[in-house]
């Protein structure tokens, strides 16, 4: 029985939930399955489990229209032709690549699916993993197609990028790439249609290209400091009205959990011969201390109280997954007297108010630029570190 034109695996997250009421909204019969309770309590009574812009009105649509449902049930996967699986590859201690806990999710949810079907993957994959797969699933009996589909939104403004951005598809079959390309013409008609192991790299090297670039305007930030120079006179001479440099990023903490991982993914995938994404890896991974040992180099932090301001990983979001504000207050927790930890978007025990930090710290460290801090007047007396610019008066240690 066919009951939905999609179910999406995972479909209560940060890809998959944009995804699900992306295509609801467009009319499609979407079941976003999951396995957490409460976020599916949450979701059915209208409220998003996270931050993403213009997300809330949709959701009140679709389950107002009843174009989306909410479900825990495995079962849920054979009741469609096609199924997105929103679940990446994710990197261990030693940062490799781990293979078993994807396979795992997929077992799970074997006994399901059904011949004739097709299975999009959507989050990032280690290259050579959707071929992998689809041999797997036919070992198994499952004469499932497989489609790999690259999310490329940036987190918070999904619904907005998965109709403004061309979506990639791949799959290893005629029959695969038109149907992926049909569910995705859903919500824009831009698709790029490409091999699977090309889709697979074109999903990781933009990735990487971000965090390359991002560590490129860190270590020129570092460098300009050291020399007593400010990064942002110096990016404003260099950028305006200069093409050839408008890329360049701002400095700032890169972090997330895309960008570094996949950073380690393709390393492990080039045989570890990666040598500029670890080089980015140690530069960004090495902002939280250089900023430290810059602020050690002027003052006696071990008798200060450092606040650092913001701990989600970017700005105007809830989502503090790899932030580099948290490896900031364990290298503060060792070097300073006390530290304070405060965001306007996450309830965490010992976080205190904005305008606590602001009072009770002799130095504060700007970890995430939301915009509630842009207007913010911060104490004459204290020591503020504005990696972002948020003040728009720069930035020198």
């Amino acid at each position: 029985m066919k009951r939905y034109d999609v179910v999406i695996i995972g479909g209560f997250g940060h890809v998959g939930l944009p995804l699900a009421l992306a295509l609801a909204d467009q009319g499609s019969r979407v079941c976003a399955l999951d396995v957490d309770e409460a976020a599916l309590r949450s979701i059915g009574g209208g409220e998003m489990p996270f931050i993403d812009h213009g997300a809330d009105e949709v959701l009140a649509r679709v389950l107002g229209n009843g174009r989306l449902t909410l479900s825990l049930d495995c079962e849920e996967v054979s009741k469609t032709d096609t199924v997105v699986v929103i679940i990446g590859t994710p990197v261990d201690r030693h940062l490799n690549p781990e293979f078993t806990a994807f396979l795992e999710v997929v077992e799970g949810y074997l006994p399901y699916f059904r011949d004739g079907q097709l299975l999009v993957l959507r989050s990032t994959v280690y290259p050579g993993m959707s071929e992998k797969l689809r041999h797997w699933l036919h070992e198994q009996g499952k004469d499932v197609e497989v489609a790999f589909c690259p999310e490329r939104i940036a987190e918070g403004l999904a619904m907005q990028e998965l109709r403004s951005l061309p979506q990639i598809v791949s799959s290893f079959s005629e029959d695969g790439v038109r149907r992926a390309t049909e569910l995705f013409r859903r919500v824009t008609r831009d698709v790029i249609a490409v091999p699977p192991i090309e889709a697979e790299l074109a999903k990781l090297f933009s990735n990487v290209w971000r965090y390359v670039k991002f560590a490129t305007a860190n270590q020129f930030f570092m460098i300009a400091n050291d020399h007593g120079a400010d990064m942002y006179r110096i990016h404003h001479a260099m950028t305006t009205n200069y093409e050839r440099c408008r890329d360049l990023p701002k400095p700032g903490f890169a972090a997330g959990p895309c960008l570094f991982k996949d950073t380690m993914q393709l390393a492990a995938f080039y045989n570890n011969n990666f040598y500029l994404g670890h080089a980015a890896m140690l530069v960004n991974e090495g902002l939280p201390n250089y900023l430290i040992q810059a602020l050690k180099r002027k003052y006696d932090l071990s008798g200060k109280t450092v606040g650092v301001l913001g701990m989600a990983f970017k700005a105007d979001v809830d989502d503090k997954r790899s932030s580099l504000s948290y490896k900031l207050r364990k290298i503060l927790a060792f070097e300073a007297r006390k530290v304070l930890c405060s965001d306007v978007y996450i309830e965490e025990e010992g976080f205190v108010s904005t305008e606590t930090l602001l009072r009770d710290s002799d130095m504060i460290i700007i970890g995430s630029p939301h915009r509630e801090y842009r207007a913010l007047r911060f104490p004459p007396d204290k020591v503020v570190v504005d990696v972002w610019n948020l003040s728009g008066k720069g930035c020198r240690i």
